[in-house]
């Protein structure tokens, strides 16, 4: 049997392992200076000087490799693309060596296309005969200290350089040469050449003086021998204008005085001189920048690789014509052909030229690597691929808690966290060594303390000395384990529209092939199971793993930070399974209540989530004793959101249901037939069904989000995973589906459709004829057929929701689609109603269907009629069937919804992304304002009164006073505790709000105390809102009193429900109001811009993806 030696064990290696990154950071960069390469600059760094175009030897012997040019774009000295290359500067391989810079000397300058507008500019401002800036001394002196303020910001300094640029340009004689200048512009219809109107003053149409000067004279006069020669000239001669040429601007811009550089927003010692814009010398890249791609034959080169040797090509021709004494022409021709071939280099894209321009075909040039979707920034950067990601198809899983994503065991195999070797789970630890990378819960690699050296369990493996590696593990060694049961996770779906499409979850290893998650998770992603995947991500420390909890945890995220309602909530199956448990009726046997109680908890036992302390599950007395005892429904809910006496949650809730019809006057709404408004005192439901008002997402009233903001996310996640539980087994036991019967109409229900449809047939006929005989009023903005057309696409319309109306009437109370558009859970009664009544009127662009063949829609119908039926109304429903050509009017409907749905996606998402790209550096600071990345105030306070949208309980108030006083009242409610007199609680609150109103004192601008009422501009600060507050506190708590004595004045029940304040409820709300505006303040740091930008955007992207559904 072959024996393996104690070196070849330990240290298997992998070849290629990554290297450890770790955070010691031995420097800290304070600032980076940005500025333009100089020629000798570019020299200087430097190592070849590029002269010949050829890439390649051509005088190599057949058989033999091709050599690289000597000075050529690819020579040996400027680095290497091949993996088996060495580069001749500094010898290292394709991995070790980033490659060196080379140059292209120029014959003549050229401008660099990326500052071309900055150049432009540039000379704008100032003169062109003797180079100064085109201001007088005096304004030059004032401008160059607003420049040199110290603590100066961006925004600033481009304001002031813009005001100069613009009194510069307004300056057409220069005030120290007396020399002309006119505006400097690009030349219409060529990419890169510009232009000076030196005489602009004189030979505009609005010129004030018309009288040439002599300067100007002896200009036109230059021109008498081309006149000669051609008599179109003279025709011309008012829009002559001066060529500046690069190498005119150079010298033009060489000659600026350093100290007036700054005037024109450039630091001459450390950013650049303004000649820097233009290039007397090209760089030529790295080859690692533009490698060459070898083929059985030949090479591809790099489109940068091609345009060098053009640049290079041209460059030589323009020195060789110049050395000559070619025709002036000529030159100039090629030295244009140059000046293009040099910006394309820089962007192959250049405004003016097609691809099938004479400038040769498009090319991708430094631009188009950078910017767009694709280029380095967010294609590599940004959008970079991870490891330790996964992803696959999303299912649901009920029996998760929110707060858990299920993992394939497949996945958690290739899942890797590394886990440092301590006392605590040194056993564990081994025993997932041993299973190795095979098994789960096992591990994949051992990364030695000592030397850091990796060992992959794998090769190990096949070896057989797993025992071994796992008998050596060490404190301080770290093993790359296993994802195993309660590991921190991030969970994603794409489209990423908000901050909630990725969350943290804790991960659960189950088998199978696809993540799960509970679909109360499902809003915040906007996920389905359609066929959806989802993204897994591993983050990889102890740091990561806690801000990936306390920030992205899905416990942490129930609520929308758009406007603070409850996102993550029960959802379809769940609210079904809640209303039908507490609907009116429903009764339970001691037995089934208890395995409907069973099916919330697990086993008869519940786990305080504050605490951590089990409590058996307590079963309230039944609702009924006699003949039987028996349990409601409401009674179920009590249970799961108080199972015990001792569990800390006291729901108190008043909420109108979706089914809530107003009561009449006189009469309480809670006792109104429908059973559509929920009590709830101490978590005892009195009264109420549960629909989606009461446990769905978008309701501040809605139990749950109750439960999160008295009590705390985790009681709010418990009380939701019971919901899921108990709706999705309830459910799966009482049966609940959908069949062809559900969407049978019985025939009275016909025979009222039919009714409705004739009467609104007969009313269109009328209008129709009034029409006709031209005796239709007009509606004010509209001719006759708008007003008729509208008119009928209102009746027609109407029909359709009066057959919802009927439809809920006349089916039974047990139809599921119906209980479904009841309860909230899925549809409406519109959907309801064109399954078995009539699909309707159908709209397209906003008006029924035009017509588009020869005066009718279709050709079944007669010409220039306007009966419902030939202008798309569908008589039929969905369960009947539609008739050849209501079935093409409906799909005509349908295809505009889709081909809205494809187009405002794309603008939607591209204006989200702008208005993200312009909020995304504002964060609130600890000085309570809003500041930009440059430390500007963009809000004094956050949205002045700084408190955050994600708290605020009540409309747009931190708290819901009328709740918060009721639950200060039922939870400390005790018959033996003797009620407050009026003045006793005026007495309470005043003592309470003075105490909190004298930490917000009144200082005014020169420090001294204001009185706290002060209304003086000087006395505005950024408490405003906290002593606004207490106002308002204050105020609530009077209308209560005043409720109070009108209870006490009459010595009968109180119409308001207010019979006696105790000593501990008014100092319990009043802890409870204070405890509230505290928490709701906007935290140090929070990326309020981002936010505010995603809530924006969010909605209407999803809007558009949404109605693809429908």
């Amino acid at each position: 049997m072959a024996t393996t030696t104690e070196t070849e064990t330990e240290e298997v290696y992998e070849a290629a392992a990554k290297e450890q990154v770790l955070d010691q950071v031995p420097k800290r960069i304070n600032a980076l200076q940005f500025g333009i390469l100089s020629p000798p600059e570019i020299v200087s760094q430097s190592v070849v000087n590029v002269l010949d175009r050829n890439l390649y030897d051509i005088g190599t012997l057949p058989g033999q490799p091709r050599g690289l040019t000597k000075h050529g774009p690819n020579d040996e000295r400027l680095g290497t693309s091949a993996k088996t290359g060495a580069c001749q500067t500094c010898g290292q391989g394709l991995k070790e060596c980033n490659g060196h810079f080379g140059h292209v000397k120029l014959s003549l300058p050229v401008f660099h296309y990326g500052y071309f507008r900055k150049i432009i500019e540039t000379l704008n401002c100032v003169c062109k005969d003797c180079s100064r800036v085109l201001l007088p001394e005096k304004e030059k002196r004032a401008a160059l200290k607003q420049l040199r303020r110290p603590g100066l910001d961006m925004l600033r300094k481009g304001a002031i350089i813009k005001k100069i640029a613009g009194d510069c340009r307004k300056v057409k004689v220069c005030p120290h040469c007396s020399g002309f200048n006119g505006p400097v512009k690009k030349v219409p219809g060529h990419p890169i050449k510009m232009i000076h109107a030196k005489y602009a003053i004189y030979t505009s149409s609005n010129a004030k003086n018309k009288k040439k000067p002599e300067e100007m004279q002896q200009f036109e006069q230059s021109f008498e021998t081309a006149k000669k020669s051609s008599n179109e000239i003279d025709r011309h001669m008012r829009r002559a204008v001066d060529d500046l040429t690069p190498l005119r601007a150079l010298n033009i811009l060489k000659k600026i005085p350093d100290v007036e550089v700054e005037l024109v927003g450039m630091d001459p010692h450390r950013g650049g001189r303004p000649e820097h814009m233009l290039w007397t010398h090209v760089p030529a890249p790295p080859v690692a920048l533009r490698p060459s791609v070898a083929q059985e034959a030949a090479s591809t080169e790099d489109d940068i690789t091609n345009k060098l040797g053009d640049i290079i090509q041209i460059n030589n021709y323009l020195r060789a014509a110049l050395s000559t004494g070619q025709p002036i022409a000529k030159v100039m021709e090629m030295w244009e052909f140059l000046q293009v071939q040099v910006a394309m280099y820089i962007d192959g894209n250049l405004p003016g030229l097609g691809k099938d321009s004479a400038y040769g075909k498009m090319m991708r040039g430094f631009c188009q690597r950078l910017k767009g979707k694709q280029g380095r920034f967010r294609g590599n950067l940004s959008g970079k691929r991870v490891d330790f990601s996964g992803r696959t198809v999303i299912s649901p899983d009920p029996n998760l808690s929110v707060e858990e994503v299920a993992v394939p065991v497949r996945v958690a195999k290739h899942m890797t966290y590394p886990e440092k070797v301590t006392k605590h789970n040194l056993k564990k630890l081994k025993q997932c060594v041993l299973n190795g990378e095979g098994k789960h819960p096992g591990a994949n690699a051992v990364i030695k303390a000592r030397g850091g050296h990796r060992i992959i369990l794998r090769v190990v493996a096949l070896k057989g000395n797993l025992n071994k590696i796992a008998d050596k593990l060490e404190y301080g060694d770290t093993v790359e384990r296993h994802l195993e049961d309660g590991d921190v996770v991030l969970f994603n779906r794409q489209p990423s529209l908000h901050k909630l499409s990725i969350l943290s979850h804790k991960a659960k290893v189950r088998p199978w092939r696809t993540f799960r998650l509970n679909e109360c998770v499902c809003n915040p992603y906007n996920a389905d199971f359609d066929g959806d995947e989802m993204n897994l991500h591993v983050p990889q420390t102890e740091e990561a793993r806690t801000e990936a909890i306390e920030l992205m945890g899905v416990k942490n995220n129930l609520a929308t930070p758009k406007n603070g309602t409850p996102i993550i909530s029960a959802i379809q199956d769940f609210i079904t399974g809640a209303f039908l448990v507490s609907e009116k009726d429903r009764f339970f046997t001691r037995q089934q209540f208890c395995q409907i109680v069973g099916y919330m908890f697990d086993g008869l036992v519940v786990k305080d989530p504050g605490t951590g302390v089990e409590h058996p599950v307590e079963l309230p007395p039944p609702a009924l004793m006699k003949p039987q005892a028996l349990w409601t429904g409401k009674q179920v809910w009590s249970v799961l959101m108080k199972p015990h006496s001792k569990y800390p949650v006291n729901v108190n809730l008043d909420a109108k249901g979706k089914q809530f019809k107003a009561a009449p006057k006189g009469e309480a709404p809670d006792m109104g037939l429908n059973d559509g408004y929920l009590v709830v005192r101490n978590s005892e439901v009195m009264c109420g069904v549960m629909d989606k008002a009461i446990v769905g997402d978008g309701k501040k009233d809605s139990v749950f989000y109750v439960i999160m903001r008295d009590y705390g996310p985790e009681y709010a996640a418990a009380a939701m995973n019971r919901l899921a539980k108990l709706s999705s087994r309830w459910l799966t036991n009482i049966g609940f589906s959908i069949g062809i019967s559900d969407v049978y109409p019985s025939m009275k229900l016909r025979q009222e459709k039919d009714e409705k449809v004739r009467i609104a047939y007969a009313k269109c006929a009328d209008l129709i004829n009034l029409f006709m005989s031209g005796k239709l009023q007009r509606d004010p903005g509209c001719d006759e057929e708008m007003t008729m057309e509208n008119q009928i696409s209102g009746i027609l319309s109407k029909v359709r929701q009066e057959c919802g109306d009927v439809c809920f009437a006349e089916l039974s109370r047990y139809n599921a689609p119906l209980t479904m558009a009841k309860c909230g859970s899925k549809g409406s009664n519109i959907n309801v109603s064109q399954m078995v009544a009539a699909v309707g009127q159908q709209i397209i662009g906003g008006k029924r269907v035009l017509d588009g063949f020869q005066d009718r829609t279709l050709p079944h119908f007669s010409k220039a009629s306007r009966d419902p039926p030939a202008k798309g109304f569908v008589f039929n429903s969905f369960f009947s069937g539609l008739n050849p050509t209501e079935f093409i009017f409906h799909a005509m409907s349908g295809r505009e919804g889709l081909v809205d749905t494809a187009v405002k996606t794309a603008e939607t998402g591209y204006m989200s992304r702008r208005l993200m790209k312009s909020l995304e550096d504002l964060s609130a600071n600890y000085d309570n304002t809003v500041r930009n990345s440059e430390e500007g105030v963009v809000q004094m306070k956050f949205g002045d009164d700084g408190l955050d949208p994600v708290d605020m309980e009540g409309s747009a108030k931190p708290v819901n006073f009328e709740r918060t006083f009721m639950h200060s009242l039922t939870t400390t409610w005790d018959n033996t505790e003797r009620g407050l007199s009026p003045e006793e609680i005026q007495t309470i609150v005043a003592e309470t709000l003075d105490a909190e109103r004298a930490k917000l004192k009144r200082f005014g601008d020169d420090g001294q105390e204001l009185p706290l009422r002060d209304t003086s501009d000087s006395g505005v600060d950024q408490l405003e809102s906290a002593r606004n507050f207490l106002d308002t506190v204050q105020v609530f708590l009077t209308t209560k009193i005043n409720q109070l004595v009108s209870t006490l004045e009459r010595f009968k029940d109180s119409e308001y429900g207010v019979f006696k304040i105790t000593e501990t409820a008014l100092r319990r709300f009043l802890a409870l109001c204070l405890r509230k505006f505290e928490k709701s303040k906007t935290e140090a740091g929070h990326a309020v811009g981002a936010v505010g930008a995603q809530s924006i955007g969010e909605p209407g992207t999803q809007m558009t993806l949404k109605t693809f559904h429908f």
